[in-house]
């Protein structure tokens, strides 16, 4: 049985902080960004194990949870 994975468990290998302008946006490091690319790679050709889904499916709620942060940090600027 696979273990659950928490998204907080790739935050401190795979998140760093970028300045583009006047914001301060959350994005995933090269190496959680390659991982991720290896995954769906894996994905499409119908060959990931049990435990590699967990992790795709975990790497996808971050990158929804950095989107959202984003999003809403982008929105924030362009009020001022």
């Amino acid at each position: 049985m696979a273990t659950l994975l928490k998204p907080s468990a790739f935050v401190s290998k795979g998140l760093r902080v970028e300045q583009v302008n006047n914001l301060t946006l959350f994005k995933f490091t090269d190496e959680l960004s390659e991982r991720l690319q290896i995954l769906l790679d894996k994905k499409k050709a119908d060959s990931l194990t049990a435990e590699e889904i967990l992790e795709l499916e975990t790497i996808g709620e971050l990158d929804e949870i950095f989107s959202y942060i984003n999003a809403v940090m982008a929105v924030k600027a362009q009020a001022f």
